[in-house]
């Protein structure tokens, strides 16, 4: 195989064979011969090809991962892109659209030697794997009864333990949208809407160096905060809350943190109750150790929140943290009951929410999990909450 030639954002070509090396080790011993992508990220992941053909729907890419080789299907239109890069992987191109990709991974793998060992695909909790009836009624045909299985066990292994590189990205796109949030903020005004809060943003991420910009949360509110819904057209008003959840990215990875702010002066129990949400939230970081389960985390955090004296958390609380990296969320959850296994090497995010009256107190950070003390990969939420004064 040759050596891959990446741009300067992609990773080098060393980081790419040690995560085939590893995925092939978990191949192994999954009995696993064959691991197909379908993901854009996993692609780009073991492969480090990058693409804009991911945003047309009728021409996929898929990879094939054995033991000895890996394969890029991809269509005709890619030829001159690829032969801009010299390839660690076989390229084989096909002319149509979705059903002649199918045909061509299937030639492939009718080549395969063994009829016996499984066959996983990038299907399951947290990917976003693309397909087809034609795929998955071919590869039900290809592989012995039940030997067709998800790659999340194989993958996640690999992915979820970080390398400095990986950790260089974060740190990069996470200082990106803190500068833009803090400048953008700093000259709000009351009477702005949801939507241009939200487009200055999106500008601002750009003009501090993101590659891209996924659409993003931008909410005001005053006890009727609505998390996921696009921004609209309403006003800010003395007394609105600020929440807004950041997706710009460099280099493919994605800057996951909420922040907050207050439209005028907080009262002193808005003063207090940020401090102690803060606190927790940051404390629980720290506390977080390789070979502890995610439940006894979250059983952690609520001990801490009672200590604070802190009332109920959000009402809806599934989880109040995540793994992340190339996804915006990736295993583990940090949940109740949680059995996932802290391992060193994990990017962790913590969230904890509270809704109190007319605020909303939330406070993403995130850390690289150590054997000794956890790196924070962000700069800490700031310590007194950041407000948008009337005459500013």
């Amino acid at each position: 195989m040759q050596e891959l030639v990446c741009s300067s954002r992609a990773p080098h070509w060393e980081e790419i064979q040690d995560r085939v090396s590893r995925v092939r080790e978990q191949m192994a011993e999954s009995d696993i011969e064959q691991l197909i992508l379908t993901d854009q990220v996993n692609i780009e992941y073991f492969l480090g090809y990058r693409t804009l053909t991911w945003a047309y729907k009728a021409r996929p890419l898929f990879a094939i991962i054995s033991q000895s080789d890996v394969h890029l299907i991809a269509a005709q239109s890619e030829k001159r892109n690829l032969d801009q890069v010299r390839q660690s992987f076989e390229t084989h191109l096909y002319d149509g659209y979705l059903t002649q990709a199918v045909q061509k991974l299937s030639s492939i793998l009718r080549s395969a030697p063994s009829k016996t060992a499984k066959i996983a695909i990038d299907y399951g909790q947290d990917f976003f794997g693309r397909g087809s009836l034609e795929l998955i009624d071919f590869l039900n045909k290809h592989c012995a009864s039940n030997r067709l299985v998800s790659a999340g066990p194989v993958i996640w292994p690999v992915r979820t333990l970080k390398s400095r590189y990986e950790l260089e990205q974060k740190k990069r796109a996470f200082s990106i949208v803190n500068r833009a949030f803090d400048d953008v903020i700093s000259k709000a005004t009351w009477g702005i809407s949801e939507v241009e809060l939200y487009a200055q943003m999106q500008c601002c991420f750009f003009e501090h160096g993101a590659e891209t910009a996924a659409p993003i949360a931008m909410s005001f509110g005053q006890g009727d905060m609505i998390y996921n819904r696009p921004p609209s057209k309403r006003k800010l008003c003395e007394g609105d809350y600020i929440w807004t959840d950041f997706r710009a990215t460099i280099g493919g990875y994605p800057a996951d943190r909420n922040r907050i702010a207050r439209a005028g002066t907080p009262e002193d129990w808005e003063i207090s109750t940020y401090t102690r949400v803060r606190n927790v939230t940051i404390d629980l970081a720290r506390s977080i150790r390789p070979g502890e389960r995610t439940g006894d985390i979250f059983n952690r955090y609520l001990e801490m929140w009672a200590d604070q004296d802190l009332p109920a958390p959000y009402k809806y609380l599934n989880r109040i943290g995540h793994g992340g990296g190339r996804d915006v969320t990736e295993p583990p959850s940090i949940s109740r009951g949680g059995t996932d296994v802290i391992e060193a090497g994990m990017i962790i995010h913590l969230e904890p929410k509270l809704e109190l009256k007319n605020a909303v107190f939330q406070f993403e950070e995130v850390i690289h999990v150590s054997d000794g003390r956890n790196e924070f990969l962000s700069d800490l939420s700031p310590e007194n909450l950041p407000t948008i004064p009337k005459d500013q």
